[in-house]
């Protein structure tokens, strides 16, 4: 599983910073919007990185947007996470309206970096770039 973040949001980097501590399995890979490999993952799911205000997870042949891809990365995070399944009885659109809400405010409210995260030392395998001719490998 990829999850494509943007490296520069506050709010953003605190969810990425939150999966992998509870990833013990480490089955959770991760992008940002502003590398390579980000913008590479983003343009096959058919989005821009220009304005854009949803996480993106990729699964295999599956993607996720919105409040179905956090739904997602938890049910993968396992007990006592996998509990947020009880977000899929309130209906998409009201979901992803609040969603939408906080992405297009996320930088006024949690801030933003003038540069992308870097991971540490530990987690730095678990954050992709890209080889050319378009090839993902892990750092």
């Amino acid at each position: 599983m990829i999850v494509v973040f943007d490296g520069q949001c506050l709010l953003c980097n605190g969810w990425v910073q939150f999966l992998l501590r509870h990833d013990h399995a480490r089955r959770i890979r991760f992008a940002s919007i502003q590398s390579t490999a980000g913008q590479q993952l983003l343009a096959q799911a058919g989005l821009q990185v220009e304005g854009l205000q949803t996480l993106l997870v990729i699964d295999g042949s599956h993607r996720w947007q919105h409040t179905a891809a956090i739904l997602r990365v938890l049910h993968v995070l396992g007990w006592p996470w996998r509990l947020a399944w009880v977000g899929w009885l309130v209906p998409a659109p009201l979901r992803d309206a609040l969603y939408r809400w906080v992405a297009r405010h996320r930088y006024r409210i949690w801030g933003r970096s003038d540069t992308c995260m870097l991971p540490s030392a530990e987690t730095a395998e678990r954050f992709l770039d890209v080889l050319p001719p378009g090839r993902i490998f892990q750092k």
